[in-house]
């Protein structure tokens, strides 16, 4: 058996009692001592720190970079001022994912990709086969040596105000990256995240640096938060995780990247890019729905139970699709906290919001109806900018 890899803050989540668990070759914080659903909650109401030094994180530079990476990623690289990030994916000729990933531009002549933890060996020989073909551009995994982390939820930004030295936080808008000091040390911050908190950060330091921000995130008010209320979050965001949404699905068919809705964000088809990876399959899903049989919808469980990955849904006795996802999430109702089991799902692209479906769990039929989203709207406070 692989030695599990550790991130730099194994110790700090040991020390605040962590169920630590094996997450795409990790040893990682499942919940802390409060558990998955006052974590979802402590997100949703404040700041939720969470480390997500296991992701892969690929630097490149050189004059062939921006090529390179037109050709190998979905979205458009030549758009991405400094300053400023997009999602995008790693696809194959078959319009299929490799990989979901987050390009970042901190510098003028640096890129910054962010990969799954599980993806990560995959995605860097992928990468490095392709790159032979390009000139002056080199790639470098700074997995090691970048410790990353999410600070999540309304109180996020008055946390980060306080303790920025010099610098400043990014300009208010999704995806917005900036520089700053915090106890002396450079911080690249990021308005980004996987919660769908409209106030999210990540933050990027150089490894010796990582205790020491995540001690002062604490004393500032932060809360731990462990992979579960991580999944239960997105999941409650309706965003996807590859393996699940993107990816194979429960068939063992390929997903393609357009029957997850998150991927028109990730794709551009922009004449700047040229005939990259996947282009010509991708213009075929984009172009009609009818080339896309199954897609991504959220499923409102109503019955009692929890629909998880590979359960099959019917709509009346016809087998519409699975599940690719499911939990239950926490919601406050009069001041009492009640779980709602939600889920994604794989489903027929003819049917639509409102449409119940029964769902097989474990040979019991379970009902469920598709929704548009399981976030409710709520209005956000003005915050301040450092």
């Amino acid at each position: 058996m692989n030695k599990l890899c550790k991130t730099v803050f194994h110790d700090r989540h040991v020390a605040l009692g962590a169920a630590m668990v094996e997450f795409g070759g990790w040893e990682m914080p499942l919940y802390y001592t409060s558990g998955i659903a006052e974590e979802h909650l402590a997100t949703r109401k404040g700041a939720g720190l969470f480390d997500v030094s296991h992701m892969g994180r690929f630097v490149f530079r050189g004059k062939g970079t921006i090529p390179f990476l037109q050709h190998v990623l979905s979205n458009n690289v030549s758009a991405l001022d400094v300053s400023k990030s997009h999602y995008t994916i790693i696809p194959n000729a078959r319009g299929g994912a490799i990989d979901d990933t987050y390009l970042y531009r901190f510098f003028e002549n640096e890129y910054l990709l962010v990969v799954n933890a599980s993806n990560r060996e995959k995605d860097w020989k992928y990468l490095k086969d392709i790159i032979k073909d390009f000139d002056e551009v080199e790639m470098t995994d700074q997995s090691e040596d970048i410790a990353m982390l999410a600070l999540q939820g309304p109180t996020s930004e008055y946390i980060l105000t306080d303790i920025i030295d010099s610098g400043s936080l990014p300009e208010p808008k999704r995806n917005a990256l900036s520089n700053a000091k915090i106890n002396g040390y450079d911080v690249q911050i990021a308005r980004t995240g996987y919660t769908g908190e409209s106030v999210c950060f990540e933050l990027f330091v150089k490894r010796e640096y990582g205790l020491t921000i995540w001690d002062i995130l604490l004393k500032n008010g932060a809360i731990p938060i462990g992979l579960g209320a991580r999944d239960t979050l997105r999941l409650e965001a309706c965003l996807p995780l590859y393996g699940h949404e993107l990816g194979i699905d429960p068939e063992g068919k390929e997903i393609p990247i357009f029957s997850c809705p998150l991927s028109k964000f990730a794709v551009s088809f922009s004449p700047l890019k040229d005939n990259f990876i996947g282009r010509k399959a991708l213009v075929k899903q984009h172009s009609s729905i009818e080339n896309l049989p199954r897609i991504i919808m959220s499923v409102k469980v109503l019955g009692k139970g929890v629909a998880r990955r590979g359960c099959k849904a019917f709509k009346k006795e016809k087998c519409v699709g699975f599940i690719t996802s499911g939990t239950m999430i926490p919601c406050m109702e009069n001041n009492i906290k009640k779980l709602n089991a939600i889920c994604l799902g794989l489903l027929d692209s003819n049917l639509k919001i409102g449409d119940i479906l029964n769902i097989d769990v474990r040979g019991r039929r379970i009902e469920g109806v598709i929704v548009s989203c399981f976030m409710p709207k709520r209005k956000e406070k003005k915050h301040v900018s450092g």
